[in-house]
């Protein structure tokens, strides 16, 4: 199971480095969330993966449990992640909509001086 998730993770985080090394603005997007939830995957693999076990340690018995604080991190990160996604894409989207291009290159497309 540690390898499946470790392979997952490193999948996610080559998918995601390729991606932001794109020249369109909408590719680099999917690469930060791939990323963002490579690292999801990695905070929440941290609280060890143990199946049927409350998030409670209980003194009165010596039963497992499961980490709490990796899975809210990973809740919080979630939310976080979220709003600042839309608001990349907005900003994309009104920089697409002012200059009627994609990319992200600074070059100067009309070979003119100003």
């Amino acid at each position: 199971m540690e390898i499946l998730l470790a392979s997952a993770v490193g999948i996610l985080t080559a998918c995601g480095i390729y991606l932001i090394l794109r020249q369109r603005t909408f590719p680099v997007i999917i690469g930060l969330s791939l990323l963002s939830y490579a690292v999801n995957l990695f905070l929440f693999a941290t609280g060890r993966l143990a199946l049927n076990q409350p998030p409670i340690l209980n003194k009165y018995a010596d039963v497992p449990y499961t980490d709490p604080l990796p899975q809210a991190l990973v809740l919080t990160a979630i939310v976080i992640s979220f709003g600042m996604t839309a608001v990349v894409v907005m900003i994309a989207l009104s920089s697409y909509l002012s200059a009627r291009d994609d990319g992200i290159n600074m070059t100067d497309k009309g070979g003119e001086d100003a």
